[in-house]
């Protein structure tokens, strides 16, 4: 485990202590770990008697420790030691499986920090951690923001061992590796990178390693601050780490060669490289039957650039090439904005933030009223603004679909990526017609040809041209023709068993 040396910045004295070893007298040891964790009124100093008389101590922090089990286990069985058990010189006698000896005071600390217990025993060398760490945590639930009509109820947890356990349940092989990093230097937040050796590309192993020991940060909150300090272009608006509450969806993704992000005290795991055409994937694409999964995807991509294009379209249409509308389709509108006191282009922009409002008020508020006030709020403001004569109908059809369409994208922050750029088009549609529409396209496919995540074009498979992946990515093939995992991932192991390969033998 990469752990980083303590910090103590405004007491060099602390600094110089931390690599001292621990005394042979508790009493020193106590004051020692008292000036590191002074004014902690939550660190726990426990003095007992053990066996021969000999004084003993255990810190811990409350609500971090399984006081029960320490008493249970540690406290009770070292102060009733029968005398003819011999002299207590060690900590042989302390039977319990997760332990380790700890000999600086540095250890010691971090020991603390981390939730074990530590136990002191005067006229013994070093100290002993304990792992009897307990704390309230979430049970596993069914995810929320990716939720499935077919395909498990499990979702990651803020429980790191317990995410880890959930991809182990699923990949049994000693194959799946997990490396451990401690980041932030007050948060000493443990990130695992997990994959699976043998498939996964060992330079990107190592290229996400190497980023992840660069990180220098007072605390991480949140697997989104992992994301940004890692990813190759941070000003982007396009996600270049994929997101996830599955452990289906993590699993997939680390048979395919990937790799997968678990951050302590979120339920959101990263998975990494990731391009365009995977963020467009969903889960239950494989758990319905190809031609259904290939179906929905195909009305993804179409729905992709609606929400992308659809009010932009319009405004240029409207303001500058009313010729290519049907005549009768033409009259309708003009008829409909006739009373209508802004230009198509202000009325788009207008109609767009409101709906954005309303959805971030719909996400803000609570789930009792939340959905009920962002369904409700559209309906009587669109209404409204139309008797009013603010806006015409066909803009609030056009916005709403458009809204609709953003819905369709299985990762949120790919839709947030669509709602942003979608502004910017608008504005100069209005400017420049379609000249301007396709000069914004021309741009963001630009952007989109350069950009990479770890090393691995963000186009992949369209750009550079694979069309031998397509049946992954463009369609969703059945499972017995996809033998051979993606090309842009994969290290060694390229081949997978096709699941009807032994019937079919």
């Amino acid at each position: 485990m990469n752990v980083p040396e303590l910090e103590y910045l405004d007491n060099p004295m602390l600094e110089k202590l931390e690599q001292e070893l621990l005394s042979l007298s508790i009493n020193e040891n106590a004051d020692v770990l008292g000036q590191f964790f002074l004014d902690c009124a939550d660190l726990v100093m426990h003095d007992f008697v053990a066996s021969r008389g000999r004084a003993a101590t255990v810190f811990y922090f409350q609500g971090l420790t399984d006081t029960m089990q320490l008493e249970m286990q540690i406290i009770r069985p070292l102060s009733t030691r029968e005398a003819e058990s011999g002299e207590l010189d060690s900590f042989e006698g302390v039977i319990i499986s997760n332990k380790k000896t700890v000999e600086t005071y540095g250890d010691a600390v971090r020991s603390i920090l981390t939730g074990r217990s530590l136990l002191l025993i005067d006229g013994i060398k070093g100290g002993l951690s304990l792992g009897l760490t307990k704390f309230d945590a979430r049970s596993v639930e069914e995810p929320q923001s990716e939720s499935v009509v077919r395909g498990p109820r499990e979702g990651f947890t803020e429980t790191l061992t317990t995410n880890t356990s959930l991809l182990r349940r699923r990949i049994r092989s000693s194959t799946m590796k997990i490396q451990s990093f401690e980041l932030g230097r007050y948060s000493k937040t443990i990130i695992d990178l997990i994959y699976i050796e043998g498939i996964a590309r060992d330079e990107i192993v190592q290229q996400i390693t190497d980023r992840l020991q660069a990180v220098d940060i007072d605390g991480i909150l949140e697997s989104a601050m992992v994301e940004e300090a890692i990813e190759d272009s941070t000003f982007s608006p396009f996600p270049q780490i994929q997101a996830t509450e599955r452990p289906d969806v993590a699993v997939a993704a680390l048979l395919e060669g990937r790799i997968v992000i678990l951050t302590e005290n979120t339920p959101i795991a990263l998975i990494a490289p990731t391009t365009l055409a995977s963020l467009m994937q969903s889960p239950e694409d494989y758990y319905q039957r190809f031609w259904i999964g290939t179906t929905i995807r195909w009305l993804r991509y179409l729905f992709f650039f609606i929400a992308l294009l659809a009010p932009s379209v319009y405004v240029a249409i409207l303001t500058f090439h009313q010729e290519m509308v049907p005549t009768t389709l033409l009259l309708r509108v003009a008829q409909s904005r006739e009373e209508i006191p802004f230009p198509a282009l202000l009325e788009a922009l207008i109609m767009e933030v409101i709906f954005e409002a309303l959805r971030e008020a719909g996400i803000r508020l609570p789930k009792q009223v939340g959905s009920a006030v962002s369904i409700v709020g559209a309906l009587v403001i669109g209404q409204a603004a139309i008797q009013a004569g603010l806006v015409s109908a066909p803009m609030v059809m056009v916005v709403a679909i458009t809204g609709i369409s953003s819905f369709m994208m299985p990762q949120y922050p790919a839709s947030i990526a669509l709602r942003l750029l979608r502004f910017p088009i608008m504005i100069l549609s209005g400017m420049f017609g379609i000249f301007g529409l396709m000069l914004s396209l021309l741009l963001i496919i630009t952007h989109l040809c350069t950009l990479h995540s770890f090393g691995i074009p963000y186009l992949s498979p369209f750009s550079p041209l694979r069309p031998t992946e397509w049946k992954d990515s463009l369609i969703r093939a059945p499972l017995k023709y996809l033998k051979q995992r993606p090309s842009t991932y994969v290290g060694k192991n390229k081949m997978r068993q096709s699941v009807y390969a032994k019937t079919r033998e």
